[in-house]
């Protein structure tokens, strides 16, 4: 929680001036049993039997205005008070979203892989949301209500030192009940969080896979997964919430016992002349803001009980460190070429079985790379590298003769590489703003060529031009068209190094064709992944992999000679005539 509080210091003056003005507001709460008292005592003269002889109205209207005028400078000062927490707690909150965004900008894909995206997205909604409740009712109440207890209990002391030891008894008993409630919920708290995070990747994987579900009719299979895992959370919820309800009804029972201790000892007392009725009344009415502040206090521990559980699980996120390693001033290799694959492995968790080993190859500026092998041979894994998305385990990647992993250059590694995934994503606005990710400062002339490019300048007029509206997802295309729009939106950047990671599988093998053709007009060294041989034959080099091994590296012609898995692969195409299967 260290981590939380450090997000207070932009807003001290709202942390202090929040907890401030509800102590000026309890102050006057404090001082309400006080003036009910005088009233009773002074200004209706009560005596010990019973009557009123010398009540004065004077008093008890000049009394009451002044009940009233504590009652108006209380209500200002709560509004206040609310006003400066809600500040500080909508301020930190904002702050933490901010950072945790960034923080998980900044993680590799395989701390995303490791931490899970449910659990991201309920750290950022769900988790974030609880802390803030947590810190807005405790900027309110976490001095408030103690302060009102202690408060009472040493104003009790004042009107009648006897009556000491009956409120201590009961503050001690309700501070234990109210302690043992919040350590035995806090980590149920964790854990009924943790059952969220199922819950809403149930609902994520519905949502994003619901053609697949409905395909393969198994709507009833997710319904009954979903169902248990929701069953699983109201079971827990409901758990932890009977043991925090606990609390209200220990809370009435034992405030209201002291309250009968109270009311009978005091009676004795005023019946013997030793106390006055006016003191009975005010040390019942400061019992009463004891049940009251503590029901209060209550509440606000199960929040911040939540919160503090629900806070610890997003300073877990900020406190990560990023698995992507950089090095500073990494020795340059002289005489390399442009890129430089030297002795690549790579794993994805440690002691797993690796995904590449010893890969080793050169590419020249303006070549060609066809990158081709069966589902799981590690195509993927190998151009991840290239950007540095990826630690290599083994071996190095390099650039014009300097690692990936050297730190100065991964402004340029980002910047001067373009990818497009295998999955083509869109954003939600217009075309336009999905091209300018490639170029925020690219002109219209400029997302035009790139279209062309790309094969998709005749259907983005027919629909209107670069103003057309892009759903999320970008639903309102085919599979084929959102290719050669994510195809486009790289080529904006105008790229030294272009990845196309199995990007045409959506394409017909003659749209394939021109838009590789297109794309070798470029002065750009391009990688492109592919399972069709028809996609890789025309590169300048293409690396056959198996089982994450290079098996094979040459021309089409060299590797129809020398590799035996790149027979296989293309005569599963295209026959042993050479005619397309």
């Amino acid at each position: 929680m260290k981590t939380i509080f450090a997000y207070f210091k932009n807003y001290k003056w709202q942390s202090l001036f929040g907890p401030l003005f509800k102590l000026l507001e309890a102050t006057f709460e404090l001082l309400v049993p006080f003036i009910v008292g005088l009233i009773v005592d002074r200004g209706l003269g009560a005596n010990v039997d019973g009557g009123y002889p010398n009540a004065d109205l004077g008093y008890i209207v000049g009394m009451c205005g002044v009940l009233a005028l504590f009652g108006v400078f209380g209500f200002l000062f709560s509004v206040i008070a609310q006003y400066f927490a809600a500040r500080a707690a909508t301020g930190v909150s904002a702050d933490l979203r901010r950072d945790l965004f960034r923080k998980i900008q900044s993680l590799s894909y395989k701390d995303l892989d490791t931490l899970g995206y449910s659990t991201m997205l309920t750290r950022m909604t769900s988790d974030i949301d609880k802390l803030q409740s947590g810190i807005n009712l405790a900027l309110r109440l976490f001095l408030r209500s103690p302060f009102i207890v202690f408060g009472a209990m040493i104003t009790a002391c004042i009107i009648d030192p006897n009556s000491f030891g009956i409120f201590a008894i009961a503050i001690v008993l309700l501070a234990i009940v109210v302690y043992a409630v919040m350590f035995a919920c806090m980590p149920l708290y964790k854990k009924t969080q943790e059952k969220l995070d199922k819950v809403v990747l149930s609902t994520r994987e519905n949502l994003t896979g619901v053609r697949v579900i409905r395909a393969f009719c198994g709507e009833e299979r997710e319904e009954k997964l979903f169902t248990k895992r929701n069953e699983e959370l109201t079971k827990g919820r409901k758990f932890v919430g009977a043991i925090a309800s606990i609390t209200n009804p220990l809370t009435y029972a034992l405030v209201n016992f002291a309250i009968i201790v109270l009311l009978w000892t005091g009676a004795i007392r005023v019946d013997g002349g030793t106390l006055s009725q006016g003191n009975v009344i005010a040390l019942y009415n400061l019992m009463g803001q004891i049940l009251i502040e503590l029901i209060k206090l209550a509440n606000l521990i199960v929040t911040v009980t939540k919160a503090a559980a629900c806070g610890g699980r997003v300073s877990a996120v900020l406190q990560t460190t990023p698995s992507l390693q950089t090095v500073d001033g990494a020795v340059k290799k002289a005489d390399a070429p442009f890129i430089l694959f030297d002795g690549v492995g790579m794993q994805y968790l440690e002691g797993a079985e690796p995904a590449l080993k010893g890969i080793s190859f050169t590419a020249e500026r303006g070549q060609t790379i066809g990158v081709i092998g069966g589902t799981g041979s590690g195509k993927t894994t190998l151009v991840n590298l290239l950007p540095h998305f990826y630690n290599a385990s083994e071996g190095g990647v390099y650039i014009d003769g300097q690692s990936v992993q050297t730190a100065s250059l991964q402004t340029w590694l980002r910047e001067r590489i373009a990818i497009v995934p295998q999955k083509a994503v869109l954003f939600k606005g217009t075309l336009k703003e999905n091209l300018l990710w490639g170029d925020s400062e690219a002109t219209d002339e400029r997302l035009w060529e790139a279209l062309v490019l790309a094969r998709a300048d005749s259907f983005v007029r027919e629909k209107g031009g670069l103003e057309i509206p892009v759903e999320q997802g970008g639903k309102n295309f085919s599979g084929g068209q959102k290719q050669r729009l994510t195809i486009a939106r790289a080529l904006v950047r105008n790229p030294e190094i272009l990845i196309l990671d199995d990007s045409s599988s959506a394409l017909d093998y003659a749209t394939d064709a021109e838009l590789r053709q297109n794309i070798r007009t470029l002065n750009t060294t391009t990688f492109i992944v592919s399972q069709r041989a028809s996609s890789v034959m025309h590169a300048d080099k293409i690396i056959v992999l198996d089982d994450g091994v290079a098996v094979g590296t040459g021309t089409h012609e060299e590797l129809m000679q020398s590799c035996e898995v790149y027979r296989e692969i293309y005569f599963s195409q295209y026959g042993e005539g050479g005619e397309t299967v």
